[in-house]
Order: structure tokens, then sequence, then C-alpha cells
């Protein structure tokens, strides 16, 4: 990293590069940049920001030009020099290392003296020569009166000599000596630089925020016996088994008091019995609202503990947040003010048509009230963080007001910087990409509905290639308590494990909604329906984790490949290739290291086996053409010698649906034999 600017804080950046006609340089096409520098960039720790802008000036001078970058808490600068790359772009690049927010600029000027040099170079005449040498001695001295001992000795010294001497030749090595221009050049003349226009930000969150394996479940299912109703202790029972399928996080849906008015019976029904326990996102009763727990789940003390038990086995507990209420939550008679009323002064309950829920009462964020109730809100995220929370999954943010997401995500993130929020925004894409850019850290995505080859490539060409990777990390999941696609529930067991295996490796980050998913439900309520026949959502499910047909074997084993294969834990390297069967899906990614490669090949056809060739670009992959390398299945143990661009695949759903391969080259070594690497 090059030394810090001589400017010292923000105000004197900004004097710096303050508005003047005799200023050259143009700053243009800076990337990256969302919506003309309206939202920020993300990041992780120890990530890298790459930045790009074209630079030019007038005439035939030469350009330079820096990244100007600091964490928003320093007030000093740091700067980066940017590199040519070609016409007239520049790049450079500087390493992200707190949580918070990064400023970015870039600043650029003419460099008079390396315009000398660059002229001074190419001169031949003796007398040019001569006059050349003066013209840079002074150039040189002006850059000792801006440099402190010992570099000022040194270069005016060096413009010394160049006025005394007069044998050309001399003059020529003396002008380009490469140590001493790397000394003038860390004194440049900045007084006619030029700034970009805007201060860029980049949000920098925590590792978990880029890579992620989520496990939902209801606690309310967990206890040992079948017609119990779970507490937080049986959930502590059940970390031990998530910790084995490898997950980094468990998602709770919503712990809070469950409302009884209008509540909801099995499968959605209007009619439920005095047992039924309704469903979890029908927030608030008599014994309180989103700032209390259920009293059959325990006590926020319960909840404590198992927080504690959850991050001894290495694990997270993420939080539902759920803005809305159930007619008898605490709020309905506290602020009616905060609810939308219908013409015969009922409150308008929640409804998506055909789906109506009559349990749940949406907020009015169009309420005269509506600072009070953003602050109560914001206190509720509030709360749960001082409890110990630190993710939270928002349920339904596209029916909330982009300005409350924008607002609240940043005060809360800039408290607490490590809070992860994921976005479960099945929605517009344009709507999905909006809540991203205000601050959510992770978002839902079309993965479920996406199964023929075209679509994923497209999809995942898009999340992984276009402007949009800036700042929406994509989370996958296969299923939900809200989705069974057609896809699981007529494809068996071989169509858990492809939209497993493609989930897991196409993104970072993933979750399944389980034990439903390891254990293959997958009857609909009714034909055509996405929704689960005896859906948790609304009932109490006991479910039998030792059945000897569970994938939950295959789902840790899935799981430990990602922990192993950095390669697996990022986004932007995957690329597809070529197959020439459209029922097989063949991508690649890399780690930053280049020291990684996975290669995963995937029969889309839960029904019927399928074989084809794949075709690799092996000098994009490292591999190179000449020598074998070797493709070791990790899932299945097995190791193939591959030797050419093309090779042939054959996968059976009912044995094998999927190969996940780490690619190794094969090197010849001082002893003359082939080993891998």
């Amino acid at each position: 990293m090059s030394p810090r600017s001589s400017a010292s804080n923000a105000g004197e950046l900004k004097a710096e590069i303050a508005t003047d006609g005799r200023i050259r340089v143009v700053i243009e096409g800076v990337k990256p940049e969302i919506d003309g520098g309206r939202f920020p960039i993300k990041r992780v720790v120890g990530e890298t920001v790459a930045v790009e802008a074209d630079v030019f000036t007038d005439g035939h001078d030469v350009v330079r030009c820096v990244v100007c970058h600091r964490h928003e808490q320093d007030s000093a600068w740091r700067e980066t020099e940017m590199q040519a790359l070609a016409n007239d772009r520049f790049r450079a690049e500087f390493t992200v290392e707190e949580l918070g927010r990064y400023r970015y600029t870039v600043l650029a000027w003419v460099d008079r003296f390396l315009s000398w040099r660059q002229e001074f170079a190419r001169r031949v005449d003796p007398a040019d020569v001569l006059v050349a040498a003066r013209v840079g001695a002074e150039l040189i001295a002006q850059a000792a009166a801006r440099a402190a001992a010992p570099d000022a000795e040194r270069m005016q010294a060096w413009a010394d000599r160049l006025r005394s001497e007069h044998d050309t030749t001399k003059l020529k090595r003396l002008g380009l000596d490469e140590e001493l221009w790397t000394l003038a050049a860390r004194h440049p003349n900045r007084s006619l630089a030029a700034g970009y226009a805007r201060e860029l930000e980049v949000v920098v969150d925590r590792a978990l925020a880029r890579c992620s394996a989520w496990y939902e479940l209801f606690p309310r299912s967990c206890a040992q016996q079948p017609d119990a109703h779970g507490m937080f202790r049986d959930c502590e029972a059940r970390l031990d088994y998530v910790a084995r399928l490898g997950f980094d996080i468990v998602y709770l849906p919503p712990i809070h008091p469950i409302g009884r008015v209008k509540r909801k019976g099995p499968n959605n029904s209007l009619q439920p019995s005095p047992e039924d326990p309704g469903s979890p996102w029908a927030i608030g009763s008599q014994e309180g609202g989103h700032m209390a727990v259920h009293p059959q789940l325990g006590t926020l003390q319960d909840f404590r503990h198992l927080l504690a038990k959850a991050r001894e086995r290495g694990l997270e507990i993420a939080l539902d947040i759920a803005y809305q209420c159930a007619p008898d939550h605490p709020y309905v008679a506290a602020h009616p003010e905060w609810f939308r009323r219908r013409p015969d002064g009922t409150v308008q309950y929640a409804e998506n048509p055909p789906k109506q829920y009559q349990d749940i009462y949406p907020f009015n964020f169009e309420s005269d009230a509506w600072r009070p109730l953003w602050q109560e809100l914001e206190e509720v995220l509030e709360f749960w963080i001082g409890e110990g929370v630190k993710i939270f999954r928002v349920d339904n943010p596209h029916t909330k007001p982009f300005a409350f997401w924008e607002w609240v995500i940043d005060a809360i993130k800039r408290a607490h910087p490590e809070v992860i929020f994921l976005s479960e925004a099945f929605t517009r894409p344009k709507v999905m990409h909006r809540l991203a850019k205000l601050g959510f850290t992770q978002s839902y995505t079309y993965f479920a509905w996406r199964n023929t080859k075209p679509e994923i490539t497209e999809y995942f060409t898009e999340l992984g290639q276009r402007p949009g990777r800036e700042y929406f990390r994509p989370n996958c999941w296969p299923n939900t308590p809200d989705i069974l696609t057609e896809y699981l529930q007529f494809g068996g067991r071989p169509a858990f494990m492809v939209r497993l295996v493609l989930a897991a490796t196409l993104a970072a980050s993933y979750g399944i909604y389980g034990p439903a998913f390891e254990l293959m439900e997958h009857e609909p309520r009714e034909p055509g329906s996405e929704e689960y026949l005896d859906s948790e959502k609304y009932q109490i499910r006991h479910w039998d984790l030792e059945r000897p047909d569970s994938l939950s074997d295959f789902v840790s084993r899935v799981n430990r490949i990602r922990r192993e294969n950095p390669a697996l834990q990022a986004d932007w390297s995957l690329r597809f290739h070529r197959t020439d069967n459209d029922s097989l899906i063949c991508y690649s990614k890399i780690s930053e290291k280049q020291d990684n490669l996975v290669l995963v090949v995937v029969n889309l056809d839960p029904h019927h086996a399928q074989s084809g060739w794949v075709e690799l670009p092996l000098e994009e992959m490292g591999l190179g053409p000449a020598r074998a390398f070797q493709a070791h299945d990790m899932l299945s143990g097995a190791h193939f010698l591959w030797q050419a661009p093309r090779n042939f695949v054959a996968l059976d759903p009912q044995t094998a649906p999927a190969h996940v391969f780490r690619l190794r080259r094969r090197v010849r070594s001082e002893r003359d034999f082939d080993y891998f690497m």
C-alpha cells in the first residue's frame, strides 16, 4: 500500500481537489459504483475492492491516479496507486480490514515529471538533451522542496548533477536513472489534482455474510414425545444433530406468543380446535408481543441458554423478524393508529389473493404516527440484539416501505456492524434488488423455480457476473415452509439430492427447511399447490430423525465439501461449461488464491440416467492442455484421470445424480515421476 496521503483528513482532501480552471484531468466511469454512488457496495472483512476508472487529459502528458480509501471512523486517507490497463483505463485494489463502512474515491493529476521523463527518453539531438536536462533539473528541485530529508537531499543532488553535466550520454543515463525516478515519483506536484465528484461507500460485514449454510427448524416440533409441545431445551438437544449436518446457522421461525383470535388450524383451516398451536407468524397475545417469547417454549433465560449452547457447537441462532400482528397483539389495543381500518371499522387483515391471512394484521406505514411506529420496530431489533441475536431473517420485507428499511438497517448496522439481515422477498426482481441496495446483507432468490439448464445458467450468470453482484448476495433455498416445488413433489429422492447439490455449490450461502428436506417431505396440500400437506406452519410435527432413508448423511457430506473447499465459499468465480446433453449441467469455481478448483456435474433429470460429454477450457482453468489431470469426486470418493478438454460423464439419479470434483493438475517432479497438485 502506498504511503498515506498528504491530506490528513477528509476536509483537507476535499480542499486538495477543489475546482480550478487549470485542472486538466478527467475522471469517468468509476467502478464499482451503484446508482451514481447512491448505495454502497458490499464486502466482508479481508476481501478486496477492485476500483477501475477512465482517467485522461488533453495532449500527450502522462497522468497518474490513486484510489483514496479509509474506514469511515478514520480521518486520514490511505492511497493505492492505480495501474494502467488499456484505453485510458486504470485499476487498483485495496483491502477492507474492519467491520463497518469504508469510503473510497479517485484522485488524478498530470504528472509533469513523468511526462518530462517520457519525452527525455526520446530525445537524441545533443542540444535538445542539454535543454531538456535543465528542465528536468527544475522539476526535480521542486520535488525536493516538497520532500523531507533524506529524500530532499538526494533529489537536490540529482538536480544539481543534471545542471552541471554536459556529456549527453551521461545526461541520458542520469536523467533516466530508475532508482532516482522512483524517489521523485513519491513526491508529485498535486496542486492541480482532479478528484472524482463523489466519495463512494462499501459496507463491510463478517465472513458469515458471504458464505453460510442455514438450517430452519421449528422449536415447538423438537420435543421427544410425539404429542408434546417442544421447548427451547428440546431445541438444545437438536443442536448436535444440526452441527453434525454441517450447518452454520439455525434459523428459528418467530418465537413470540401466538394470537388466539382468528387462529388457524391444520392446513390453514379457519376452524381450529382448542389444542391447535396456530401459526408462529400470527404474533402477539395477552402474553406479549414482539419482545416476548411464547410461554410454551420457555423463558427469555431459556432462550439465552439456547444461544450459548449453539455457540459452543459453532452455531449461531437466526431469529425471524415478522413485522405484523395477531388481532390480539398488545399493539392493536395500545396503538390503533398503527393499523388500517375498513369501512366497517374493523382492522384490515393481510391478504395476497387468493390467500387470506385472517390471523395477521399488517402495520399501516402510511399512518400519521409513522415515526413512533418506526422507532418501536427498531426497538424490537435492539431488544433481540441485546439478548444475543446477531442474525435476522426478515419476513416479507417487500411489503414494508423501502425508506423504513434503509433507515432501520443503517441505524442497526452503525451500532452493531456484525448483524446480518436476510431478505425473504420472493417478489419482482427490481424490488428484490432495491432491498439489497438498501442494506439487506443477503437475499432469497428464484433458485427454487429454476430447474432447467438454460434457466440455471442464465440466472446464476446474472447473479455472479453482472453489476448486481456488488450488492446482491444470493442465498439459495430448495424448500421453505411455504415452498414445496413441483420438482420436489414428483422427483423422489434424486430430486432432493440434485437440488441440495445445486443450492450448496452454485451459491456460497444456502439453506434448507428441515427436517422436512432430509426426510423428503413431498406431499402438497392439494394438486397444483406448493403448500405442504399438514404444514408445520399450523401444527406441531414429530420427525423421526433416525429414519433409514434420511438424506442426513448426504447433507453432511455436501456441507463438509463446502467447508473443505474455499472455491465453494464465494460466488464470483462461477463459470458454466458446455455439455452436449441439456439434462447435464456443468460448472466450476476456483478459489481466490487459485489453489482450489471444483467442478460440478449434475443430472437435472431425477427419473432417468443421462450421459454426455463435458468440455472444459483447460488453459483458463489453469490445468494446461498437455498433461493429464485428476478429477476426485468428493461425493463418492472415486478418482478419474482426464487428459483432454472433452470428457465423458454418465450419471444415474438412483445411485449418483451428481459429481462434485476437485480437479488437480498433473506435474512432473525433479525425480522424474508424476504427481498431482
